[in-house]
């Protein structure tokens, strides 16, 4: 007992001994550190090379739990991301489901009526991919500069169209160019329906991005985002190639967007319908009459 007591109170001396000269033994240790250190660079990195390669197992032990929490804090993330990427999928692909019964519903519905009316598809049509080559773009003139001609067989009036819709229409043609009349120029007048309510107007082009719509009848039936389709008036194309949607719709003044973004434009396609009003560039020649025979 009386050991364990002298033990304490020397404990206690100590104690207070290094309490009041702690500052002083760092300042002094860290000197000899010094020392050491500049007598003898070897001895120095010997020793941090040993204290790094005790610590690194210690390191490598603390880190794999701290790196296995984060990947399962990571996995739990993605799960609920994924189980709300999973209902929105779910709920897609319902939208889906109901869209394509009615797209069903409605395709027999238009073979039925087809049949009833013996109704006739019109002939395919046919394309050819050209690059636009030079732009015609200024405050007078929108169109372009294509590399295909009469050699490929594009004639005057051929629709020309994006992927987007109907971009405008072959207005002259070379041997190996044409060139083509944008839907926006000031010179183009296309007769077209409004899709929803199956009104005619005239879309007109004034050089700006967007199109004007001159109706036959009133306005009231017109709305924004109503969707303007080709009505095959005049024969120049048929009925419902895309151009455009309603952007503003007001008394006397509507305005369109085409869809065709006239900025980027750099492949397009030049159709062939088939629709018979189709400027032929190249008509046949007549037969020839054996001289004395009468025509009939």
């Amino acid at each position: 007992m009386a050991i364990r007591d002298d033990f304490e109170v020397v404990a206690g001396q100590v104690r207070v001994v290094l309490q009041r000269f702690a500052l002083g033994l760092l300042v002094l240790a860290a000197f000899i550190a010094m020392l050491v250190g500049k007598a003898d660079t070897v001895l120095v990195e010997n020793a941090r090379v040993l204290a790094l390669d005790l610590a690194s197992p210690a390191l490598e032990a603390i880190a794999r739990p701290v790196a296995a929490a984060n990947r399962a804090i990571v996995d739990l993330k993605e799960f609920a991301s994924l189980r709300e990427e999973n209902a929105r999928l779910r709920e897609e692909n319902s939208r889906l489901l109901t869209w394509q019964t009615a797209a069903r519903r409605l395709e027999n519905e238009n073979d039925r009526l087809r049949d009833l009316s013996q109704f006739r598809e019109g002939p395919e049509a046919s394309f050819i991919t050209s690059r636009i080559v030079g732009d015609s773009v200024s405050a007078y003139v929108r169109g372009a500069l294509l590399n295909v001609g009469r050699k490929a067989g594009v004639t005057t009036g051929q629709a020309v169209v994006t992927g987007e819709g109907l971009a405008g229409r072959v207005a002259e043609v070379g041997e190996n160019s044409a060139r083509v009349l944008f839907v926006t120029d000031v010179n183009s007048r296309l007769p077209v329906l409004v899709e929803r309510t199956r009104e005619r107007a005239i879309l007109v082009g004034d050089n700006s991005p967007q199109l004007r719509l001159n109706l036959l009848q009133g306005v009231a039936g017109v709305q924004r985002g109503d969707r303007i389709v080709t009505s095959g008036d005049g024969g120049s194309f048929p009925v419902g190639i895309p151009i455009g949607e309603v952007v503003q719709s007001g008394e006397g003044h509507i305005r369109i967007r085409p869809f065709a973004d006239f900025s980027r434009l750099e492949f397009v396609r030049v159709v062939n319908y088939g629709v018979t009003g189709l400027v032929i560039a190249n008509p046949p020649a007549p037969p020839s009459v054996p001289a004395g025979q009468k025509v009939r």
